[in-house]
Parts: C-alpha cells; structure tokens; sequence
C-alpha cells in the first residue's frame, strides 16, 4: 500500500511519532474536553486516522523500535516510586478482579470457537491461543504463542490488524465509561471522587496532576541512565535464564513455567526494578522526573498502538477475525463488570483490570495516570505485569486442548 510517508522514512516517522505524542499532552492539558477523553486516547485515534487515509505506512522497522527500545525504558521509569511494601494492600484487590477479567478472556475465547465461529475461520485454534495469551497479558504472549503453534504469517498479520482496531476501539469505551453517570451511579468511585475532591483550580485534572516540578540535569542523567542500565542488565539475567532452562512440548511442566518466570525479559525487568526500589527507596524517591519522562515514551507507545488499526486490510483480510476477538473482549466486559459489582470492587479498579488484560500494564497504567488515580498507577503495573506469566500458560493450555479436541 502507497503512502504519504514511506516505512524506510525514518526521520520523518519518528517526527511523527514523537511530535503527535506531545500535540497529544499539549491537547489533554490544555482543553476539558481533552482531559476528559486523555491523551493517551488522542495520541491512539490519531495515528489511527493518518494509517487509514495513508499518510502513515502501518508497518515499519521505526514501530518495532518502539516495542523493542521505548517500552521497556518506560517501564522502569514509572516504577521508580512503587515501594512493593507501599503498594502490596492495594495490589492483593486488584490482583484478584485482575484474576477475574482473566477468566472472562478464557471464556470468551471458548463462546467465540465454539458458538459462533469455528466452522468459518481455518485454524481459528491457533488465533484462539494468540488471543488469549495476548488478552491476559500482552503482545508478548501473542508473539510466544505464534511462535510455538507456528501460526502462519499471513494468519498473524491479521490478526494483529483485527487486535489493534478492536484494542483502539475497547480503550476509548473505557476511558469514557467513567465521564457516564450511570456506571458512577452503579458502581463506587473512590478515586475519581478523591480527584474531583482535590481538584478546585480551573485546570483540568491533567493538567492538575502534570504540574511544573523541579528537576535538574542531575536528575535527567540519573533517571535515563538507571533506566537504561536496570533494562540491560534485566535483560541479559532473562536471556542467560531462557538458554539454561529447558523449555518446550517435550521438558516438564516444572522446567516451563520456571523459564516463564525467570526466561521472561519484562517480568525479570519489573521484577528487579520493584527490587531495587524497595531495597534503595532513598535513592529512586530522589529522582525527579523519572515519572514524566516514562509517561512521554508511554505517549509515543499509544501512537505506535493506533497505527496497525487499517480499516481496509480488516475489511480485505479480516473481517471474521476481528469479530471474534470483538466476541472475546465483549465476554471480558461482562465478566469484569458482573463480578466486579457484585463483589463491591470499584468502578476504578474493574476498568484497569479489564484494560490489563487487553492492553496490557502499560497501557492500564497510562490511563490511570491519565484519569488522576494515582494510587493505582503502580499496583496496576504490578499486577498487569504478572498477566505476562499468566498469558503465556493460559494461551499454551487453550492452544494444546483445541489441538487436541478439533
């Protein structure tokens, strides 16, 4: 596909790709309206619409790098102040309706193969297993799961159109669902009501919790260089890890999940970040900046997210694909918000639960972030976190039950 903007361009992406994410805080800062919707959401729809009228190619090596360099410098930075012994009582809650929106993707995998689709869609049991993977936890999952059930090419490229334009689509519902006074009457709401309680200045609450702080050179050199080095390091300890362990259909189910665990780049890389930050709280508590600086790379990755999101490669190559994995987030909803309400968990806790399992940590950390609940921001990166294990053996398990049963 020809388009205004070609995928070896890039100077020109990255332009993009870093000046639509500061248009994208500049407009959430400035304007209610903005605020109300979040950036993070501005910064999504936007690429998405430049994708779709081909300004914007929607692959490209500038968006890998994204994924591969962006993110995991992301992570760290926004965890800088998450002292485990600060957030571990708020975790225990979010952890369990977390557990609960899992199980909500397992079921709607199943009603989509099953119920609807399956005589449609040539090996829907691989997509099936991607999908779970990925709804637990993350593209991570997606991209093991592809790889272990070697799902063709063709068959993983549209499935990742059909994801992102449902993805894109699922997160601007949730950003919004909190603005509608229905769920505000059905459901408590602690930490918008805090926000709302706290905020009596006519700024917006972006702007409110974006406030100009003190930061120096000092504090800059300190928070990317840690950043860079606790990536590095997590990242050789994960690949020395998934070389020693043995790993695969023919190795117990002991050797697996220990791979999983100590083989996985993000869950060693939060892990030892969550460490370091207990162990030294004095030293990351004294960095400033770190926050700001990871929720702009976090700007860029919403962008990056908005991009695959083509309406007509999902029309051309995808249409039943996207129907189904509609079908599991729909049952995902439902799950999350049914069990939620009648086990009193909060508006707030149900949507970046549900937004874990989606998107991802990431992602449910932005908008929590976006939205004001500041409390949530680091057990919601904990626990979305931990979804990357989780993902991996769901995924395996939904994968090798339907290899076996169709």
């Amino acid at each position: 596909m020809n388009t205004l903007i070609q995928p070896d361009d890039t100077w020109l992406l990255w332009g993009f790709l870093a000046g639509w994410a500061a248009v994208s805080i500049y407009l959430e800062q400035k304007y209610k309206w903005a605020s109300r919707i979040s950036g993070a959401i501005i910064a999504l729809v936007g690429a998405m619409l430049l994708a779709n009228f081909n300004i914007i190619p929607t692959e490209s090596p500038v968006y890998d790098t994204v994924w591969g360099y962006v993110v995991p410098l992301a992570i760290p930075l926004l965890l800088f102040r998450s002292n485990i012994f600060k957030i571990w009582k708020e975790s225990g809650r979010l952890l369990l309706i977390f557990l609960i929106s899992s199980i909500g993707t397992v079921a709607g995998a199943i009603v989509g193969l099953f119920f609807v689709l399956k005589q449609y869609i040539p090996s829907l049991d691989k997509i099936t297993a991607m999908m779970t993977g990925s709804y637990i936890g993350g593209s991570v999952n997606f991209a093991a799961m592809a790889t272990k059930f070697e799902t063709p090419g063709e068959l993983v490229s549209a499935t990742v159109v059909a994801d992102n334009l449902l993805m894109a689509i699922y997160f601007l519902v949730l950003i919004l669902l909190p603005t509608l006074q229905f769920f505000r009457n059905k459901y408590r709401t602690p930490h918008i009501d805090e926000v709302e309680r706290s905020n009596h200045s006519d700024k917006n609450l972006a702007a409110s919790y974006w406030e100009r702080k003190d930061m120096s050179l000092l504090d800059i050199s300190k928070a990317v260089g840690t950043a860079f080095g606790i990536v590095a390091i997590s990242f050789t300890i994960a690949s020395y890890f998934d070389h020693l362990i043995p790993s695969g259909e023919n190795v117990s189910i002991f050797f697996n999940v220990l791979n999983g665990i100590l083989g996985d780049n993000y869950l060693m890389l939060t892990t030892l970040t969550m460490l370091l930050v207990t162990v030294f709280p004095r030293y990351f508590e004294s960095i400033n900046g770190a926050q700001e600086i990871g929720t702009y790379l976090i700007y860029i990755f919403f962008v990056v997210i908005g991009v695959p999101a083509s309406l007509p490669l999902i029309l051309q190559n995808a249409p039943l694909i996207f129907v189904f994995v509609t079908i599991m987030v729909l049952i995902n909803m439902i799950v999350s918000f049914g069990v939620g309400k009648v086990t009193k968990f909060s508006l707030e806790e149900i949507i970046l639960a549900s937004n874990a399992n989606i998107g991802g940590p990431t992602t449910a950390a932005a908008m929590a972030i976006s939205k004001g609940w500041t409390k949530l921001v680091g057990p919601i990166l904990l626990v979305g976190t931990l979804g990357y294990i989780i993902g991996n053996y769901a995924g395996t398990a939904i994968g090798l039950w339907l290899k076996n049963f169709l």
